[in-house]
């Protein structure tokens, strides 16, 4: 009788370990826009040779970014902390993880993290090879 019971345990063990798991991929579209985050239409493409750049960025707690432009459409996704991402005109961008960013193009800004922890940031730069992707003023 013991043995039998022991089978039944190991049996619903078993197949209880079994559980298919979920096979259903799941997209999520964080953004799609022809907008920068102030509302500015996008550029066209530059031509010449494109060259992608996908750049992981650390800012450390209470850092503010040297005032700067891009030259080229970028987009990104905040991975962890807090970012605050100010215009020369002071249009406002707050970001929390998670939050996607499409970058505003050849308008001067600047980012702050006035948090207790770094923030990290993924950001792609969509560019022509040998066009800086960043310009500081």
């Amino acid at each position: 009788m013991n043995t039998k019971i022991i089978l039944l345990c190991f049996t619903a063990i078993y197949l209880l370990g079994c559980k298919t798991k979920s096979t259903k991929i799941e997209v999520v579209t964080l953004v799609k826009t022809s907008n920068s985050w102030n509302g500015d239409t996008l550029p066209k493409y530059l031509e010449g040779k494109p060259e992608i750049t996908i750049l992981k960025i650390t800012i450390p707690a209470k850092t503010k970014l040297e005032l700067h432009k891009h030259s080229e459409i970028n987009a990104g996704v905040l991975l962890k902390g807090k970012l605050k991402v100010i215009s020369e005109s002071k249009d406002t961008l707050y970001l929390n993880a998670g939050d996607p960013i499409v970058e505003l193009v050849d308008k001067w800004h600047y980012g702050e993290n006035n948090e207790n922890e770094s923030a990290e940031i993924i950001v792609f730069y969509a560019g022509i090879k040998g066009t800086p992707i960043t310009t500081i003023k």
